[in-house]
């Protein structure tokens, strides 16, 4: 029995752990399931393939934790890669983590896709949203829609390629824009769209009632080029650095394949005083 015990108690420690640092993700929405949206900068193809390697990231991080995730928009790059992805993470306290990765994201590397071998800068930005479980409440005007249709390029078979069913959202006074095509009717599609988008403008109102209320700019705004939160080096040596907390690490591949919990943890806790 003492041996089974002993074996058992590294897993129990570890969730002993989450288990505390949850219990400090206090803030009104961190409870709630997030919508996390990758989109590449600058640089062309470069920046598509790092887009899709963020999107790889994230979701081998989503697999580790057991978070079920659904890819709602997904726009590829012209040569490789994505230029944005879409991705409903359901899981409890989903947008409690994910808001730590908020930011641009920097990668230094030998390019695959130059000749020339020489070592390129890419960029993506990452932006987490929390999600209305009931959106009933909040409604936003007709007049304030803009609702486009059109083929989805995803995979889905014939009838998905054959009729307009994906759905493009906009939202006129903030130009907010919402797309979803993982649904196979337009009906359903819509209405993930449209719950989207009122988590979306909730939460951009939000931001800017507290930049009103403690003039200071909103948290988005770390998402402009030449503010990252964090490089990924891979060339001329391995180091991945926050640059909000200086946590950094030279197990790049560790962190390409989802360990970036130290990263979120150790952003959360300095936030929060603790």
């Amino acid at each position: 029995m003492q041996t089974e015990v002993a074996a058992m108690l590294p897993a129990l420690s570890k969730h002993v752990q989450e288990l505390e640092f949850v219990r400090k993700l206090s803030g009104e929405d961190d409870a709630s399931p997030a919508l996390l949206s990758i989109h590449s900068g600058a640089g062309g193809t470069e920046s598509c393939d790092w887009c899709s390697m963020l999107f790889r990231m994230y979701c081998r991080w989503m697999e580790r934790h057991g978070y079920q995730y659904t890819v709602l928009d997904m726009e590829a790059g012209e040569e490789a890669g994505l230029r944005s992805v879409e991705i409903q993470v359901n899981a409890e306290y989903a947008y409690g983590h994910l808001k730590a990765e908020v930011g641009v994201h920097r990668l230094v590397r030998i390019s695959p896709f130059d000749a020339n071998a020489r070592r390129h800068t890419s960029f993506a930005s990452v932006y987490a949203t929390p999600i209305i479980e009931e959106t009933d409440d909040y409604e936003l005007p007709e007049e304030e829609l803009r609702v486009d249709t059109y083929r989805s390029s995803g995979a889905g078979g014939q009838h998905i390629n054959k009729t307009d069913s994906a759905v493009r959202i906009t939202h006129i006074p903030t130009n907010i824009v919402v797309a979803c095509q993982n649904e196979r009717s337009q009906m359903k599609n819509r209405a993930v769209a449209m719950r989207v988008l009122k988590s979306r403008v909730k939460q951009f109102y939000k931001e800017a009632e507290e930049k009103k209320r403690q003039d200071k700019a909103i948290e988005k705004k770390k998402i402009e080029w030449g503010s990252q939160i964090r490089s990924y080096v891979l060339h001329p040596y391995n180091l991945v650095k926050d640059h909000r907390t200086e946590v950094e690490t030279s197990n790049t591949q560790a962190v390409l394949d989802g360990e970036i919990d130290e990263f979120i943890e150790r952003y959360l806790l300095t936030a929060s005083g603790s």
